[in-house]
């Protein structure tokens, strides 16, 4: 299975594609800016999932989305960004226009593993989606498929960003402020129908959080709305 991993930066390509291949076996392409992976993609090339930087010179990581969001035989695949801590604007633009989600540099290994996780045996990784079927989600909430996506993808960055904010709550010992930031969490799998990681986060003890714990039920989640999104996606509903 094929992996794309475009970087005008080559130590950090050369990072990101030790971290792909740490997580299972996968063939893994790389392009040395958007310019190289567009003609790659115009060429045939047919990834299961693209990570890309953003900023790059000749052709962006926007620029290179918005190509591939256009394009009839490209536009389902994942496309995640690599940013650095200060594009949340960018972000939030590309999410928007369709990428999957994103990594933010310097790389760990979980951010990477979490978009993997569709094209990985679950057995083996231990992980059992448990979820409302989309289409009684939809019906739920009353929306269609392409504005869920937009709820998932969003509730995905909010993750990503609680996963360094409750390392340093607990870090502090605020156990009360760190709580709290779970129980929304929770509300939001428990709107979004991800009825299996509402009942991971709803696990955690109270008052007795630990961050190894609670990392390891972030991971989870993220990988449920993953999950969640491809089985959307994979529907044609979206």
């Amino acid at each position: 299975m094929k992996v794309l991993v475009v970087d005008d930066d080559v130590v950090s390509r050369m990072v990101l594609m030790h971290l792909i291949d740490s997580c299972g076996k996968f063939d893994i392409v790389e392009a040395e800016d958007g310019a190289d992976a567009w003609q790659q993609l115009e060429g045939g090339l047919r990834p299961a999932i693209c990570f890309c930087d953003l900023r790059m010179p000749r052709l962006s990581g926007m620029e290179l989305l918005q190509r591939v969001k256009g394009h009839a035989e490209l536009n389902t695949m994942p496309f995640v960004l690599v940013t650095s801590a200060n594009d949340k604007d960018t972000v939030q633009e590309a999410t928007n226009a369709g990428a999957a989600g994103y990594i933010v540099k310097p790389f760990q290994a979980d951010q990477v593993r979490v978009h993997l996780v569709n094209f990985l045996d679950q057995a083996a990784n231990g992980y059992d989606h448990h979820a409302e079927d989309p289409a009684a989600t939809l019906r739920r909430l009353g929306i269609n498929a392409e504005r869920l996506l937009v709820y998932l993808s969003g509730f995905q960055n909010q993750l990503t960003v609680a996963t360094g904010d409750l390392e340093a709550l607990l870090a502090k010992g605020q156990q009360q402020e760190a709580q709290a930031r779970v129980d929304r969490l929770h509300a939001g799998c428990v709107t979004l129908g991800l009825d299996g990681a509402a009942a991971v986060l709803k696990s955690l003890a109270p008052g007795k959080l630990s961050n190894e714990a609670v990392q390891a039920a972030l991971a989870d989640v993220v990988r449920a709305v993953i999950h969640q999104s491809g089985l959307i996606r994979q529907s044609g509903a979206a």
